[in-house]
């Protein structure tokens, strides 16, 4: 056998076992008549020990293993001299009798230790070696734990897995396909599937009553720390089910996540509407792990005679509260904060409700210390407390707002990772107003059935924009972890646009990240995309040979 036993598994009972171990050479200390290897695997490492009583040949032998050496050690447990209690295997060493040479390895470009001296771009194009460190391992290995859990809950609640085609036809969801062409029928092609929405359908159609798959998809799109060009989501669908049955089945699935996997409990998830998430928070997915709700100035901030405010849209603004000691350096940098192009405000107001009673802000031309104190009670504001106030269009602005209140959270150590906030956000608008093409369309997709009671609206164009869709949203930490909807059964109103069929999908990799602390989904995807949907490692995409492209009937005109 190549090993007895792994790198991570013995202990002080095993001391005077003969075992052998296999691994990777993580470091060597050599003190002249004395050698320590810490020797690593998947599951720890363990420290090799040669001394004074060992064969000179084996020390010799020893001192030519250089990191990531694959080496097998044969040898005797034995208690250590000089225990490590931060690791589990710190009571013994092994005492070697034999070692064999598996393969060498050329120096590493980065060290593989928990925290490397390796930069994004190098780890990346060496990932194979990245995979090596307990960071990125520990990542994977919560991968396949949460796997694990979805798959047995699901299962014992009668869905089944069922896998769906990956070559598919072109049926674009809003985002550009990944055309694959096809040898066998010239100038057809076959696209990568962007979900499996339509088989899932016909699944319920064809009588399984409840089916998931946790499923690979692909969307040629820009690319973000959220978003990869090949992802996973946990995809399900249900038939003879209302909306309550849907929420109800997901909302136990995330909370048997987070009992399971970080011993957990929550009680009924909240819910909000999208109105009133965009209304108090700006965002469809709001985080709620702090306050800072807006709250809207109109009637109290307009008609003093201070022009932005009173041509605007909508004034609204929030409350941080303690805040009224920021300094004007600070004030000044959330405001070029606010006019970074990424976030598009014009400027920022704020005041200052200090702590003695007084008021202090960016707008005293225009408004008398009783103007300010009404504005305060507006907020529900107190001493100490800082306002801070934007305006403008009344959409863009609560966008904006939403972004200036993250990054308060952020600075005030509000948005805690290890605290967790989950929500559900209903009563999406079914169809959204496009200005570039001036037309509404569908906000999630045109199988997405209306709020029952809105169904009459489809009927007058002019209150298409009311209409609320049979949709829904789980959120967490401001993070959309999932989302699906109610479909359209019935013929008729599909024309317009099966009641009894039903789906969500959660984003796996998303979730992975949730669960693992970490804010970009690369970290828990053992082969990920850079930013540029390009992987280092392998040097995909790349230009293929031209006996492929006349074997497919393809002439490239690269301009």
């Amino acid at each position: 056998m190549y090993r007895t036993h792994t790198c991570g598994e013995l202990r002080l009972a095993d001391a005077g076992k003969e075992v052998t171990l296999a691994g990777w050479v993580q470091r060597t200390r050599d003190k002249g008549s004395l050698v320590w290897i810490d020797l690593r695997d998947r599951y720890g490492i363990t420290q090799l020990f040669l001394d004074g009583s060992s064969d000179p040949k084996l020390i010799e032998q020893a001192r030519t293993f250089g990191r990531e050496f694959v080496i097998q050690a044969k040898g005797t447990v034995i208690e250590r001299e000089s225990k490590n209690p931060n690791m589990p295997t710190g009571e013994i060493e092994l005492k070697v009798s034999e070692f064999k040479l598996l393969n060498s390895s050329k120096t590493p470009p980065f060290t593989i230790e928990d925290v490397s001296d390796g930069g994004d771009d190098l780890r990346m194009k060496y990932r194979y070696l990245d995979i090596r460190r307990n960071p990125v391992r520990q990542n994977l290995e919560l991968r396949h734990r949460m796997a694990m859990l979805v798959r047995n809950y699901l299962s014992n609640l009668n869905f089944l897995e069922i896998e769906t085609p990956m070559l598919i036809k072109s049926t674009p969801e809003g985002a550009r396909d990944f055309v694959v062409p096809s040898r066998m029928n010239p100038g057809e092609f076959y696209a990568l599937p962007q979900s499996p929405q339509q088989y899932k359908q016909l699944l319920m159609v064809a009588g399984m009553d409840r089916y998931f798959q946790i499923v690979r998809c692909f969307r040629d799109e820009d690319l973000r720390a959220d978003r990869q060009p090949e992802f996973t989501q946990i995809d399900c669908e249900m038939s003879f089910v209302e909306q309550e049955d849907v929420l109800n089945t997901f909302e136990g699935l995330a909370k048997h996540l987070f009992k399971e996997m970080k011993g957990l409990a929550f009680g009924q998830f909240p819910r909000m509407t999208w109105h009133d998430a965009m209304k108090y928070y700006g965002s469809d997915k709001p985080d709620i792990r702090f306050g800072m709700k807006f709250v809207e100035l109109n009637d109290v901030a307009k008609g003093k005679g201070f022009g932005l405010f009173d041509n605007a849209d909508l004034v609204v603004g929030i409350c941080a509260e303690g805040c009224s000691e920021y300094t004007r350096k600070q004030l000044d940098a959330l405001t070029e904060f606010v006019k970074r192009p990424q976030v598009g405000a014009g400027g920022m107001v704020y005041i200052k409700y200090n702590t003695d009673g007084t008021f202090k802000s960016s707008v005293d031309k225009f408004y008398t210390p009783e103007d300010l104190k009404v504005i305060a009670d507006k907020f529900g504001a107190k001493p100490g407390d800082l306002m801070l106030i934007l305006c403008g269009d009344a959409m863009k602005t609560r966008v904006q707002l939403n972004a200036l209140r993250l990054e308060m959270g952020n600075q005030l150590g509000l948005r805690k990772p290890d605290e967790y906030a989950p929500l559900w956000v209903i009563d999406f608008p079914l169809l959204e107003w496009d200005e570039e093409t001036q037309r509404y369309y569908a906000m999630h997709h045109p199988f997405t059935a209306p709020k029952p009671e809105d169904e009459a609206l489809l009927d007058d164009p002019t209150k298409w924009g009311d209409i609320r869709a049979n949709a829904y949203d789980i959120v967490m930490n401001g993070v959309e972890v999932g989302g699906g909807s109610i479909r359209i059964h019935d013929r008729t109103l599909q024309n317009k646009m099966f009641h009894t069929h039903a789906g969500l999908a959660f984003g796996f990799d998303r979730l992975c990240s949730l669960f693992g602390g970490a804010d970009s989904i690369r970290d828990f995807i053992a082969f990920p995309k850079n930013n540029a949907g390009r992987d280092v490692m392998s040097g995909s995409p790349a230009p293929i040979a031209q006996e492929q492209l006349d074997e497919l009937q393809i002439a490239l005109n690269l301009k």
